[in-house]
């Protein structure tokens, strides 16, 4: 027997705040295809919107962030090699956030930051969003990223609102399993994604909404063909969701999402983060093994912000079962895990 979600669908756009500020009675519940209207105002401190890109393929890891946290604007390209171990790019952050805006409906305007040392381009169409960044390593290499992340014709998406209350709330729209194409170019060293030369997958992690001011959250993702030839995408999460009554959980298989409403179990070592991950559904819908590759270990420690984060990337093995009931095998799934602890 399949459990299907307890959690409210929704089907019709939505604001997210009430005129107070405070999260609006109809925005609780998911949707698959972002709906809300992110109209967060007041409560300076509190606030926190982002747009976190990250592109997967067999070789290589990239990301590229755009973030308004009120006090900071944080703006980031960031790139490892998985086979080597060698890994770079840019950050830049900007006090007040002065210059950072970001929509109130997620990739209806363009993100855009530019200096001497990074220049970064977030822009969506119709067929996609596409990423671009020119940067100069800290020794002085130059760096360039060009990506177009295809939005196929009814892919879907896992968008839901976390309520830890009317005043503290958190709207994620998370996408996965999307088609990339693009080059990276470190100096002399270029690498394809896509196309002929291999398959790449885009990750997009849209959050706004207002935090405490301590958090801690597990984050998972990944895709990639299942054994009997679907298209499968993860989409894991933990901890920051447990009493909520709403989770960030589903599986994305061929463009369409089927939603996870149980709290996960993850298993896994923060001292040892390179040793295997596991994430188990006690209703029984998926069985997954994380194999490490690689360990981005982020640690900021300023007057406001503290965080610290392990976010791995390796291969996915195990099972995932649909709504309809079907098993699906995943054999080396590309993808990621990680383990955020933050004050900010």
């Amino acid at each position: 027997m399949v459990h299907l979600t307890h959690e409210p669908e929704l089907t019709e756009p939505v604001d997210l705040c009430d005129g107070r500020g405070r999260l609006a009675a109809g925005a609780r519940g998911w949707s698959r295809v972002p709906l809300h209207r992110c109209n967060l105002s007041g409560r300076w401190g509190r606030t926190k919107r982002w747009d976190y890109w990250a592109v997967l393929s067999p070789t290589h890891a990239v990301a590229l962030v755009h973030a308004d946290v009120d006090y900071l604007g944080i703006t980031e390209v960031w790139w490892a090699d998985l086979r080597t171990g060698r890994s770079g790019g840019r950050n830049r952050s900007v006090p007040l956030a002065r210059g950072f805006s970001l929509p109130d409906r997620p990739g209806t305007e363009p993100l855009r930051y530019r200096d001497r040392h990074l220049d970064l381009s977030i822009e969506d169409d119709a067929a996609g969003t596409h990423l671009r960044a020119r940067w100069t390593e800290p020794d002085g290499t130059r760096g360039d990223l060009l990506v177009t992340v295809d939005l196929p014709q009814g892919h879907q998406s896992l968008n839901v609102v976390i309520p830890w209350s009317d005043r503290t709330f958190q709207y994620t729209s998370k996408h996965q399993a999307r088609p990339a194409r693009g080059v990276l170019e470190v100096g002399g060293d270029r690498t394809e994604f896509g196309g002929p030369g291999g398959s790449a997958w885009g990750v997009l992690d849209v959050g706004r909404g207002r935090w405490p001011y301590r958090t801690r959250w597990n984050w998972g993702g990944g895709a990639g063909p299942a054994a009997s030839g679907e298209v499968v995408g993860l989409q894991l999460g933990g901890k920051w969701t447990a009493g909520t009554g709403a989770t960030e959980n589903g599986l994305i298989v061929d463009g369409v999402l089927h939603k996870i409403g149980s709290e996960l179990d993850w298993e896994y070592s923060w001292a040892r983060p390179m040793q295997p991950w596991r994430v188990v559904d006690p209703d029984g819908r998926l069985d997954l093994r994380l194999v490490p590759r690689f360990d981005k270990h982020t640690k900021v420690d300023a007057v406001a912000l503290r965080t610290e984060v392990h976010q791995v990337f390796g291969t996915w093995s195990g099972t995932v079962v649909t709504d309809d009931g079907r098993e699906l095998e995943l054999r080396d799934v590309h993808g990621f895990a990680e383990e955020s602890r933050s004050r900010w």
